[in-house]
């Protein structure tokens, strides 16, 4: 029977005014960006206008393109597709996020799932934080309508607990690497801390685990990110700031701000939307501890830059700091965020100077940092100098928050 030509997919054509070729280069450079390899050119598109159904993973690709390229969120049925789930995994602000952490990890734990979780697409639309948002005075009143479970107890032990598990599992990814520990991390998200959440328990001690939960999901997502996963450890970064709303964590709120803009640029994304996460937490970590605001300013102009780097390293000097990923910060890690705003403004030899100093202050025991740092030292003593880039966050090197986001 004669095809049906994709009349949506020609209009959404027609508005990114762009030709097929254009299209197929599109969906290359995309597949590219999640290490595979496309082959697409415009015959390939003819063939979808005129109605033939693409197979995936093209469907995913093809829904963010036109996103990227377009502004605005573009669904299955938007372009044409029907047939395809125009997200494996809802990335709305108004999704539950308990809800959302539970499907995550399911499908994290479960091979015969896994394979939605590589069919997604880093999402530049998902950047896009509400200007509303902002951490509760009080966090929800009790469990999560519709969640999973609705058995389990938890109290401050529990709450403890969870910061234990935050500092062994980040430890443990900076000793051996992250793809050796996320899959335990997971397991521990989906089949503990989900039952904790939704526990009888009082108004404080809510904050406290959904606090607790924010920051192992941010956890989660770098070791994603660190692992490959791009998709995935947005999915989970996107989650933690949810979590971190719910709790009135301010300080866990900056951090996954900063995460998801330094993960972001790492991909290449310097974006109004990836500036727009850094800036807004370096503004949220202005009630936060020292050490906290001193890992999250930011700013994408260069006097404004150097501005934020010098009072970051005066908040370093003020803060009293902790065991823990979310409150301790190497001063290893803050050379090198020195070296990537050097870097980022041109001045290759300061970069080098914040790389080396960097290096000589690393402990035996950050071992994944030394040679993240070893390797961005090779790159820049092997990059030739160019002129400035406007200034995103300094990127990351796939580790935790405070102690490796920034190695």
């Amino acid at each position: 029977m004669p095809k049906t030509p994709n009349t949506r997919l020609w209009a959404l054509l027609e508005e990114a005014d762009w030709s097929g070729a254009q299209l197929a280069a599109a969906l290359r450079h995309l597949a590219s960006e999640h290490g595979q390899q496309l082959a697409c050119d415009r015959s390939m598109v003819s063939r979808w206008l005129s109605g033939t159904t693409p197979r995936p993973p093209v469907p995913a690709l093809l829904l963010e393109v036109l996103t990227r390229r377009l502004q605005r969120p573009v669904g299955a049925v938007d372009a044409g597709l029907s047939r395809a789930p125009s997200k494996v995994f809802d990335l709305s602000w108004e999704a539950d996020p308990l809800r959302r952490l539970f499907q995550l990890t399911s499908a994290d734990l479960d091979p015969g799932r896994r394979h939605l979780l590589g069919a997604g697409m880093y999402s530049l639309a998902a950047l896009a934080v509400p200007a509303t948002w902002k951490p509760r005075e009080q966090p929800p009143t009790g469990p999560s309508l519709g969640s999973p479970r609705t058995t389990g107890r938890a109290g401050q032990a529990e709450a403890g607990q969870m910061q234990t598990m935050a500092r062994v599992f980040a430890e443990s990814a900076e000793a051996h690497g992250p793809g050796h520990v996320r899959t335990a991390l997971a397991a521990y998200l989906g089949h503990d801390v989900t039952g904790y959440l939704q526990a009888s328990a009082t108004a404080d001690l809510r904050r406290h685990l959904r606090s607790g939960a924010a920051q192992l999901t941010v956890l989660l997502g770098t070791m994603c990110a660190g692992d490959g996963a791009d998709a995935l450890a947005q999915h989970y970064h996107h989650t933690a700031v949810q979590l971190a709303v719910e709790a009135g964590d301010t300080a866990t709120f900056a951090i996954a701000l900063r995460t998801m803009s330094a993960h972001a640029h790492d991909l290449g994304h310097h974006t109004p939307a990836a500036l727009n996460l850094a800036e807004r937490a370096a503004d949220a970590s202005c009630h936060a501890a020292p050490v906290v605001a001193a890992y999250a300013q930011a700013h994408h102009n260069r006097h404004a830059t150097l501005t934020a780097l010098a009072a970051s390293e005066r908040l370093y000097e003020q803060a009293s700091t902790f065991p823990g990923p979310f409150t301790h910060y190497p001063a290893g890690a803050l050379h090198y965020q020195r070296a990537q705003t050097l870097a980022t403004l041109g001045d290759q030899a300061g970069a080098t100077g914040a790389l080396t100093a960097s290096l000589r202050l690393r402990t035996p025991a950050e071992r994944q940092a030394s040679t993240l740092t070893r390797a961005r030292l090779a790159e820049t003593l092997l990059t030739p100098t160019t002129a400035p880039e406007c200034c995103p966050a300094p990127d990351s090197s796939g580790h935790p928050p405070l102690t490796l986001r920034t190695p």
